[in-house]
């Protein structure tokens, strides 16, 4: 019999899994003296963890902190990779952030879900000399 929670239907939860797997590997190939290492490690397993605890909170206030703590965990390992890259540790951190910026949106829309007399800022487009960003 297979056992399931809650949270491991979520879509959000199941790319979270998948972050920390891909950085798991990209953590092997680093040293662990390496300040983001650590970082990444824990930031990493911290979005799927608050995820989770935040799907079996039962009050919607509950629910959006843990939802917000995953969200900034994410935004965190985002940078990082940014680290990463800057200290010539990794050669892009594109493929790690094309799994982070789903979650990141996924997050955001529970958190707005959960949580409707927040305020919220409108999405703003962004342009650099060399592209243009989305917040």
């Amino acid at each position: 019999m297979k056992t399931n929670f809650d949270h491991g239907k979520l879509a959000v939860y199941q790319e979270a899994i998948r972050f920390v797997a891909w950085a798991g590997d990209l953590l092997e190939t680093l040293p662990k003296s390496l300040a983001a290492y650590d970082q990444l490690d824990r930031a990493s397993t911290s979005i799927a963890l608050n995820i989770a605890e935040g799907n079996g909170k039962y009050t919607a206030p509950d629910r959006c902190r843990f939802f917000d703590i995953a969200r900034g965990s994410a935004l965190e390992c985002a940078a990082c990779l940014d680290v990463l890259v800057a200290k010539k540790r990794l050669a892009c951190a594109e493929q790690g952030k094309e799994i982070l910026v789903p979650i990141v949106s996924m997050l955001v829309g529970l958190i707005r879900s959960t949580s409707s007399d927040r305020v919220h800022e409108e999405r703003v487009e962004y342009e650099s000399a060399n592209r243009r960003l989305s917040d």
